[in-house]
């Protein structure tokens, strides 16, 4: 019987980088450790984290304008320690959010035109995590919603437009990396304990969890379209591997294979049109592709691109930005220790200028399916998807617009004022709940007999310092809690020992 050869239409992709004067060059790329891709592209710009003296900073470079990138070049500096994980708005394409050591979260407005001096001013911060956010996933689908985790082994789903922790989970070890699904409805993690949870994203119930490579080394996973999970890790002799998991039975792997034996992190890149997996190495001078499909052995391999040097940091184009003319099926934007970010795009050989519909089926648009409330409230976040037949036109979008839910401690001053007799009643009535939500109002109320406060008194600020004492104050009660959870095993554990002996 003849070997039959497995026909697929993205077998000949091939990648050819661009010439030097259309990369970018002389970038600082930071020379932190952590497992992180440092770059993140979107249709308007690629944001890339860089050194910076005396706090942390990250690049925003327009697409356009390529070339030489100077030393004084405007960056965001806001954070006052080291980037470690940035990310594009989805549904903004000025919007981008970043996470750092300092363990608070910041999203920032970028002009249309780029930066011109540097941006100190957030548009929003998110205080809650207590100790370093090393990485953050925008909600596919439903408008600012944002996930993130730290080394405080805290998972918080944000609404960035109220800066409200929406849903909190506490994990037993760190977190490694997260991948919403295609609807957003679910997401899965891997840990530093090995194992591969799916989350239901609404309540931050664990609705599966398996034991993942066996490797010590840190793992990646992505959500797949067709109701799978992709991951790399390691085995337990260090060989780099990929596994493909169907959520709805994480027992074993459909299929695991080993990839090589070096040791750097491999990211995955997934395209829910193609259903093409990329995979690139940190310290790699190789980016390999695969194909998932419905028969066996399920993951395809493709083919692979290969250049001189190793990368540090990667990024990838959304599919709205590639170009649908010459057959772009991917575009990746790989950072080199030599401080150029290279431009690699990836096309399909094809003879005809027309349309490739195949090749370009509708796909995401930067349109969210509903808001952060009625995704919460159970609303369908299928993506909105929009046809790249025409090319791509971006919609018309206003400045990220945000809004505290209101509480006590949010409201003007003569309504803080008025609340105070309210609090004595309450606790001369003994009710305990009114007297929990009013008092700190009414310890911030100014006297009607007391001294004059001073002219520069700002009431705003005072109340904005007290919302983030709050915040901060929560944080350490849940590590407190984590913590007392996991003595308590350990004394069970040492019990049922001392039982046995």
């Amino acid at each position: 019987m003849a070997f039959k050869m497995r026909t697929s239409k993205f077998r000949h992709v091939f990648g050819t980088p661009l010439k030097k004067d259309q990369c970018y060059d002389n970038i600082r790329i930071s020379k932190s450790s952590l497992d992180s891709t440092f770059c993140a592209v979107n249709t308007k710009f690629v944001a890339i984290i860089t050194e910076s003296g005396g706090g942390g900073a990250f690049l925003i470079l327009p697409i356009a304008k390529t070339g030489r990138v100077e030393r004084d070049h405007p960056m965001v500096t806001g954070h006052k320690s080291t980037v470690l994980d940035i990310k594009w708005c989805p549904h903004n394409d000025n919007v981008i959010a970043s996470g750092s050591e300092d363990c608070s979260i910041k999203v920032w407005q970028i002009p249309d035109d780029g930066l011109t001096t540097n941006l100190t001013d957030e548009a929003v911060e998110l205080l809650g995590h207590q100790r370093r956010v090393h990485s953050i996933e925008w909600h596919p689908s439903a408008l600012n919603l944002l996930l993130s985790t730290g080394a405080d082994n805290i998972i918080i789903l944000w609404n960035v437009g109220t800066s409200e922790a929406l849903v909190e989970v506490a994990l037993a070890d760190l977190c490694i990396s997260m991948s919403f699904n295609y609807d957003g409805t679910k997401f899965v993690t891997t840990s530093k304990d090995k194992m591969i949870r799916v989350f239901n994203t609404r309540t931050g119930a664990v609705e599966k969890e398996a034991k993942g490579h066996g490797g010590a080394k840190p793992s990646q996973a992505v959500f797949l379209k067709n109701n799978k999970i992709f991951t790399t890790g390691f085995s337990k002799m260090s060989e780099r591997q990929y596994a493909l998991w169907d959520v709805d039975d994480l027992s074993e792997p459909m299929n695991i294979e080993m990839i090589d034996n070096s040791n750097g992190v491999i990211f995955p890149f997934y395209d829910p049109d193609t259903n093409m997996v990329w995979l690139c190495g940190k310290g790699d001078s190789i980016i390999r592709f695969y194909e998932v499909t419905e028969e066996a052995p399920f993951v395809h391999y493709l083919n692979l691109f290969q250049s001189k040097e190793s990368q540090r940091g990667i990024g990838m184009m959304p599919k709205r930005g590639l170009n649908v003319n010459s057959c772009e099926i991917n575009r990746f934007y790989k950072l080199l220790n030599n401080g150029l970010c290279e431009v690699i795009p990836f096309t399909v050989p094809r003879k005809s200028d027309l349309f490739q519909d195949d090749l370009y089926p509708d796909t995401a648009g930067d349109v969210a399916a509903c808001t952060g409330d009625e995704f919460m409230s159970g609303a369908k976040s299928d993506p909105c998807l929009i046809s790249l037949k025409q090319g791509y036109v971006p919609t018309k979008k206003d400045q990220l617009a945000t809004v505290r839910k209101s509480n006590v401690l949010d409201t003007p001053t003569k309504t803080v004022q008025r609340a105070a007799p309210q609090a004595t009643a309450a606790s001369s009535n003994g009710a305990a709940e009114a007297q929990s939500s009013v008092a700190p109002a009414q310890a911030i109320a100014p006297a009607p007999a007391g001294p004059a406060l001073p002219a520069d008194f700002d009431p705003a600020a005072l109340l904005d310092d007290i919302r983030k004492l709050k915040l901060i104050v929560k944080a350490h009660e849940r590590r407190i809690k984590t913590l007392e959870d996991k003595v308590a095993q350990f004394e069970a554990n040492t019990s049922e020992e001392e039982e046995q002996a």
